[in-house]
């Protein structure tokens, strides 16, 4: 179904009295027909380019999601795995996979009909109706072979690029459809999806890493990672410093700032500033890229350019000497230098941009909210590709500061997304301060 298009056409009075009452009875009718439209019917989804069993899917959504943890991903140890390790992976990433994709092709289809015959919603679901008939033919084996599982991960490799512009095209996709679903149900949908979807490529991206840093594939560049040097896990840095993260996002922010406005705030950094966790640094680099940007834009519009924006980094304590998520690899894989990391961290970053003002306080967790006019809306809609990328998700190539109102809601998706947390306190006419909490390991 082709696009409505962004602006409704100039229609004469005379035709308007005929044209509106026959726009909404079919509205009506067409709600009406979705609503009750059975489930066995082959056209209440879209067309996939790919053929998949229905009862398949159904059976697979029916099962639980196993709530990931960084524990998870830590549990085969610390690379070079071998090749039996590096199988366990494989399967333990293959056990999770098929159940997490049917689960969001079946929230796909939950949708109203005319919103999932959107092209860039229908896109989507083909993309998650691909990546599930490809994973399905391994689940009915066992991988424990290198052919079986250097295999493998080509489909995740292939799946991690299949879906790598998800959020953007998705952004695009319910914009173009805001007439036929609410923003409250825009926001149900997005946040249980692109939660949902952190999960599924981080489980796929680990993989991935473990594969390329183990022993049977490793190649004479990879000797770093045979010889105990890094403090990686696959996607996990171990040993990640947050203050390092800040002063990288800050230097990418501040260049963005200067080129929008022509100046650049700058960020003091106090607390604990040697403080280390174990998380993924993608995760950490993509939230602070977009509170760092809040702040800076909100200083700068407001001239307060010359006052600091001030990053305060506090390790959380120990509750005990041996929290129960800590983890234990093999002691001749160690470093010991995240042998005392905290369980968690909280980075408060302050500014004095004058805040958020009262009526906009209670929106600025809904997809798509923004404070951006409705005809910059339509017109980043309409193809801003600057906006669409600042959206794009960890590691993205943002270049606005101000985009489509997916950067906070989902920045707390990646936080939340190991137990940690974002909470922001205005005070109007002043500036804001907001909190991120992070949850790391504990002792490793």
């Amino acid at each position: 179904m082709p696009a409505m298009p962004a602006r409704p056409a100039i229609l004469d009075p005379c035709l308007i009295r005929i044209v509106c009452p026959l726009k909404q009875r079919s509205r009506r009718l067409l709600a009406t027909a979705t609503h009750q439209l059975p489930r066995n019917q082959p056209w209440s989804h879209p067309p996939a380019s790919t053929s998949i069993d229905n009862d398949q899917v159904a059976r697979l959504a029916s099962r639980p999601l196993h709530p990931l943890t960084l524990a998870d991903l830590v549990q085969h140890g610390r690379p070079p795995l071998s090749a039996s390790t590096l199988f366990t992976s494989a399967n333990f990433t293959l056990s999770l996979l098929p159940i997490r994709l049917a689960h969001r092709i079946q929230a796909l289809r939950n949708l109203p009909f005319i919103v999932v015959s959107n092209p860039h919603i229908s896109r989507i679901y083909n993309n998650y109706v691909h990546s599930l008939s490809t994973l399905l033919p391994y689940q009915e084996r066992q991988i424990n072979t290198l052919e079986d599982e250097i295999q493998f991960t080509e489909v995740m490799a292939d799946l991690v690029q299949t879906h790598a512009d998800t959020i953007p095209i998705l952004a695009r996709g319910f914009l173009e459809c805001r007439k036929y679903i609410s923003p409250g149900d825009v926001t149900r949908f997005l946040d249980e999806h692109l939660r949902a979807r952190i999960g599924t490529r981080l489980i796929a991206e680990q993989h991935i890493a473990l594969h390329l840093s183990s022993q049977p594939h490793c190649t004479h560049n990879d000797q770093h990672a045979q010889d105990g040097s890094s403090t990686s896990i696959g996607v996990i840095d171990t040993a990640l410093r947050p203050a390092e993260i800040i002063r990288q996002c800050e230097s990418f922010v501040s260049e963005i700032c200067e080129l929008k406005y022509g100046v650049r705030p700058t960020v003091i950094i106090n607390g604990q500033p040697d403080t280390r966790l174990a998380h993924v640094p993608t995760h950490l680099e993509y939230i602070l890229t977009e509170l760092l940007k809040n702040a800076f834009r909100a200083t700068v519009e407001s001239g307060k350019e010359r006052d600091p924006i001030e990053v305060t980094i506090a390790a959380a304590p120990d509750p005990s000497p041996s929290p129960p998520e800590s983890i234990h690899l093999d002691p001749s894989r160690a470093d010991p230098t995240t042998s005392n990391t905290p369980p968690g961290v909280t980075i408060r970053i302050r500014d004095h941009g004058g805040g958020i003002s009262p009526e906009n306080l209670d929106d600025i967790w809904a997809y798509s909210f923004t404070t951006f006019g409705d005809e910059e809306l339509l017109d980043l809609g309409n193809g801003n590709a600057d906006a669409l990328n600042a959206i794009s998700g960890a590691g993205g190539d943002s270049s606005s500061l101000a985009g489509l109102g997916y950067g906070l809601p989902l920045g707390r998706a990646y936080a939340e997304h190991f137990g940690g947390s974002i909470m922001v306190q205005s005070l109007w006419g002043w500036g804001t301060d907001v909190y991120l909490k992070l949850r790391g390991l504990g002792k490793i």
